[in-house]
This record gives C-alpha cells, sequence and structure tokens, in this order.
C-alpha cells in the first residue's frame, strides 16, 4: 500500500489488517540522527517513547539502530514479537512523501547498496528524497521539516494501532 496524502486512520488501517490477531507487537526503527534523511524511523521511535507507547520499541534518536546494530539487535528480537520495521527510503521524485507498507519485511540500507539481512515481519517505508545519484549525500541535505511531518503522522497511526491493540486485549481479558 502507498499513502501519497495524511489522511486519519489510513496507515493505522492497513497496519492493523497486516497484524491480524498478532497482539505481542514491537517495532523496530530504523535510521541514524547523522542524516536528515535517515532519521525518520528513529523520530517516530523518540515521538512514542514520549508518548509512553505501550509495546517494546527498538531505534530513537538517542539510541538508533543503523547498519552497524541492526544485524545483532534484530538477532535479540526477532522471535519475541510481531515486528513492524520502519525506515526511511529514497525513490523517484513522484514518490517523495509517501508512505509505503507491505507485507514483507525490509532491507535495510538498500538505498545506500548496504548489504543487511531483511528484518521484520512488516514493513513502513517514507520517500524522503530522490534516488539514483550520491545517495548519502541525498540524506544528508534532505530537509528536516518533512522528515518531520512524515515522522508525526507515522507516529500518531502507530498510537492508534496500539490503542486498538490494548482495546482488544482488554475485551477478550473480560470475555474469558
Amino acid at each position: 500500500m502507498r499513502i501519497t496524502k495524511f489522511t486519519k486512520n489510513k496507515i493505522a488501517k492497513e497496519v492493523l489488517s497486516l497484524v491480524g490477531s498478532h497482539n505481542n507487537i514491537q517495532l523496530l526503527c530504523i535510521g541514524t540522527d547523522r542524516a536528515t534523511g535517515d532519521t525518520l524511523a528513529p523520530l517516530v521511535g523518540t515521538m512514542l517513547t514520549k508518548k509512553k507507547y505501550p509495546f517494546p520499541l527498538y531505534g530513537t534518536l538517542e539510541n538508533p539502530v543503523h547498519a552497524q546494530n541492526v544485524v545483532e539487535i534484530w538477532n535479540n528480537i526477532k522471535h519475541k514479537g510481531f515486528t513492524i520495521a520502519i525506515d526511511a527510503s529514497l525513490g523517484d521524485m513522484s514518490k517523495i512523501g509517501n508512505i509505503n507498507i507491505v507485507n514483507k519485511p525490509m532491507y535495510p540500507g538498500s538505498a545506500l547498496n548496504k548489504d543487511l539481512p531483511p528484518v521484520g515481519d512488516i514493513s513502513i517505508a517514507g520517500c524522503v528524497n530522490v534516488s539514483g545519484y550520491l545517495e548519502q549525500m541525498v540524506l544528508q541535505n534532505t530537509r528536516l521539516f518533512h522528515v518531520w511531518k512524515m515522522a508525526e503522522y507515522i507516529t500518531s497511526e502507530l498510537n492508534i494501532v496500539a490503542k486498538h491493540i490494548i482495546k482488544s486485549q482488554k475485551e477478550i481479558a473480560c470475555c474469558k
């Protein structure tokens, strides 16, 4: 699914449909604060942490999950729950601002030709800038404002997902 307009509940509905009956979810927010364009997922992780997100979350601006540690972290958490991987991506000019949600793992670092294993059960990728030439420089020169707005939107939607899952858990517990 590709989301081009930030409309309320659009990501939440798609994520909930992919999460299905999994109640034990966790987030893997991949990126670094050393390149503006790569801050999308760590911003989401930081914003969710400040909102007291109720599920395990890995990757914030303070403690990023990046190319040097993602394999170790993934190996430590992959069996602990249903994982939603989040990362920034690069694409065509017409794709900038799109948020893609797919029912498959993410390949972190692929925009920079890094050879890392797939992570997550489903993935959310926000296209922050163009690909094709000097990707590292492009990531370093991406406008923070656009990345921030995308992060706020994804954060809001993931909070809706969390509230729905918690409500479902309470309803199930109530009826037992």
